[in-house]
């Protein structure tokens, strides 16, 4: 076999075919723009988009709005507020809840199954509808070394707040939910912290397409829930940048 029929040449030869070579050269120089550093930075953004929650280990998705507001001292830092609000429903086991609870209703079962009360075979759910707020002060850094392209990180530290409201089926679940939330509903504040970022795709001078991601951890209803949780908030929609250029 000759070395023009190569495995190796036979790669190389299509590497120089001018095809592949004028693609090349298409990628790069419609790229090299985006590598240029940005020469507008605005002194302020608003944020305004979709939003989705996922708490993996109470089986919670929720879905809503996310705002955020951001003033930038410099170009490479801003602070700002951040607000979101989802919601959703929910199911409650009692393997979600503390040991003494689950013993607790352990025994109030039994107790209506000794007395013929206890359908055969039935099995405790508390259905609710979830909404969870949440509230951050705080900063943001960003690399700006992309023309077209906004990346930043940030630590999320800040309060939530969530409101589960039981809608039950059956009346065992409805005795058992008012003992859990005499009130018809159970509210709760708890901290919580993470880290998070994302990106800015810029579209013009003053409209960016931003996506973002945060992962936290809380503890809310700690006193009818055995484990914190982790949440995933995944986040996008329309940023608008405005206010003097403050570019360095």
């Amino acid at each position: 076999m000759s070395s023009q029929d190569s495995p190796r040449f036979r790669a190389l030869r299509s590497l120089l075919h001018p095809y592949t070579l004028g693609m090349a050269l298409a990628v790069i120089l419609t790229a090299a723009p985006a590598f240029c550093q940005q020469q507008n930075v605005t002194r302020y953004d608003a944020f305004l988009g979709y939003t989705y929650f996922s708490s993996p280990s109470i089986a919670l998705v929720e879905k809503g709005v996310h705002l955020q507001l951001g003033v930038r001292p410099r170009t490479w830092y801003s602070v700002g507020f951040d607000y979101s609000r989802a919601g959703s429903d929910l199911v409650l086991t009692p393997s979600l809840l503390p040991p003494a609870l689950q013993e607790g209703l352990s025994g109030q079962l039994t107790q209506l199954a000794a007395l013929g009360r206890l359908p055969a075979g039935y099995v405790l759910k508390i259905p609710a509808h979830s909404v969870t707020q949440t509230m951050t002060v705080g900063p943001q850094l960003a690399y700006r070394h992309f023309k077209a392209v906004t990346l930043f990180v940030r630590p999320s530290f800040g309060a939530m707040r969530e409101v589960a409201t039981p809608h039950t089926q059956d009346p065992i679940a409805t005795a058992i939910a008012l003992q859990l939330a005499p009130s018809g509903k159970k509210l709760d504040w708890a901290g919580f912290y993470g880290f998070g970022g994302g990106a800015d795709l810029l579209v013009s001078k003053h409209i960016a397409f931003r996506m973002q991601a945060d992962l936290v951890y809380d503890h809310l209803f700690s006193d009818i829930l055995q484990n914190g949780r982790r949440t995933l908030r995944l986040s996008i929609g329309p940023c608008f940048n405005f206010g003097k250029n403050i570019e360095e």
